[in-house]
C-alpha cells in the first residue's frame, strides 16, 4: 500500500509539472460559462464508456462542467436502463436520457454489462436503484439534441460523442420543429462550441475506424452535413491505446465496496480485454481544454467510401486531432481516470 501510494504521489507530480500541450485554446464564442455538455454514448459493450460518465459526474460535482443529458446511441432499452442505473448511483437522477431507436442493427459487443440493470443482492432486491419508470417513453435521441440545444445560450454547447454518430445524423437532417424553428444544420451551428468526438484514423494508416464504420450511413450524413464552422476535435483509437486501465487496478482502486456499478461489471464480466481508456479522453479535452493534448494543425477531414478519414491541413479548416503522447502523458491520463474513481 505504501508503495502504491507513493506511485500515485509520483504520478501526481508528474500531472502538474506537465507543460501545456496545446496554446490554442477555442474561442467560446461570447458564452464565458462553464462547459454545457451533450454526452452520446454507445453503452454495452467497452467499460471505458462507463470511466468516461464518472468523469463527467465527477467534473460536474466540482463546477467545472454541466450535463444537459445523455443520448445512449446503441440501440436496446437495457442500454438506456444502464445509463439511468449510472446517473442514479452517482447522484444525477436528473440528467434526462436519449435513446437511438433507428441505429446500428446488431453491433458488436465485446464486454456484455447489459446485465448491470438486473444485478441483484443476496436477498433477491435489485443492487442498483433507477428512477426511470418506463423507457419506452424516453425521447429519441436526436429528439432530446433538439431540446436541449434549442434551450442553451448561443455557442455555449460541447458534444462529446464516443460511440456511433447515429443520433448525429439524424439531428443534422432533422427539420424545425416546436422547440426550434431551425433545421438540425443550423442549430448545430448556432447552439454547439465544439464537438469532441471518439473516432477517426489519421496520419500514415490507411484503415477504417470501428465507430464510423459500424454506422457508415450515418458517418457519411455526420461528416456531409456537420457545418464548417463548427469546431470538431478527433480523438483517434490510437492516442487511448496506450493507456490500460486494468481489470485487477479497477477492482483495487474500489477496494471500499464492492457496491459500484463499475466494481460488479468487472466481477460479473470478462473484462480482461485489453481494455484501453479511449473515451475518457473526449471527456477530458471537452473539459479542461486543449492544453493538456497535443493536437494536429488545423484542417478538414474527408470521410470516403470506404470508411476512411482522410485529414487535408489547411489553417481555415474546422477539424483537429490529438496525437498521441509520451510514456510520462499516458501515466498522467490514466492517473487522471483513476482518481475520479478512488477519491469520493
Amino acid at each position: 500500500m505504501k508503495r502504491l501510494f507513493t506511485r500515485l504521489c509520483l504520478v501526481a507530480i508528474c500531472i502538474s509539472l506537465l507543460p501545456s500541450c496545446s496554446d490554442e485554446q477555442i474561442e467560446p464564442l461570447g458564452y464565458q460559462g462553464v462547459p454545457q455538455i451533450i454526452l452520446d454514448v454507445d453503452l454495452g459493450s467497452f467499460t471505458d464508456d462507463l470511466f468516461a460518465m464518472q468523469m463527467l459526474y465527477r467534473y460536474r460535482e466540482q463546477k467545472r462542467c454541466e450535463i444537459l443529458g445523455i443520448v445512449v446511441d446503441r440501440m436496446g432499452e437495457q442500454n438506456a436502463a444502464i445509463a439511468d442505473v449510472m446517473n442514479t448511483y452517482f447522484g444525477h437522477h436528473d440528467i434526462p436520457i436519449g435513446l437511438e431507436r433507428a441505429g446500428v442493427e446488431n453491433p458488436k459487443v465485446w464486454i456484455d454489462y447489459s446485465g448491470l440493470p438486473e444485478y441483484r443482492n443476496p436477498d433477491g432486491t435489485y443492487m442498483f436503484e433507477r428512477v426511470v419508470s418506463d423507457y419506452s417513453a424516453l425521447p429519441d435521441g436526436w429528439k432530446l439534441y433538439r431540446q436541449l440545444l434549442a434551450a442553451q445560450p448561443d455557442h455555449s454547447v460541447s458534444i462529446v460523442s464516443v460511440g456511433f454518430v447515429t443520433s448525429l445524423a439524424q439531428l443534422l437532417k432533422s427539420e424545425g420543429d416546436n422547440f426550434s424553428p431551425l433545421n438540425g444544420v443550423e442549430l448545430v451551428r448556432r447552439k454547439v462550441r465544439c464537438a469532441y468526438v471518439m473516432g477517426g484514423v489519421f496520419g500514415e494508416s490507411a484503415e477504417s475506424d470501428y465507430n464510423f464504420s459500424q454506422a457508415y450511413t450515418f458517418s457519411k450524413d455526420f461528416f456531409s452535413l456537420w457545418p464548417t464552422d463548427v469546431d470538431i476535435i478527433f480523438s483517434p483509437g490510437e492516442v487511448g491505446d496506450a493507456i490500460e486501465y486494468k481489470p485487477e487496478q479497477v477492482i483495487g482502486d474500489i477496494s471500499w465496496t464492492d457496491i459500484h456499478p463499475i466494481k460488479q461489471v468487472y466481477m460479473n464480466c470478462d473484462c480482461n480485454t485489453g481494455q484501453k481508456m479511449w473515451d475518457p479522453l473526449a471527456v477530458i479535452n471537452a473539459v479542461l481544454g486543449n492544453k493538456l493534448f497535443y493536437l494536429s494543425e488545423r484542417g478538414t477531414v474527408q470521410y470516403t467510401a470506404d470508411s476512411l478519414t482522410l485529414f487535408h491541413p489547411n489553417p481555415k479548416g474546422n477539424c483537429r486531432y490529438q496525437l498521441p503522447g509520451d510514456s510520462l502523458w499516458a501515466d498522467a491520463m490514466l492517473w487522471r481516470i483513476r482518481k475520479s474513481v478512488i477519491m469520493l
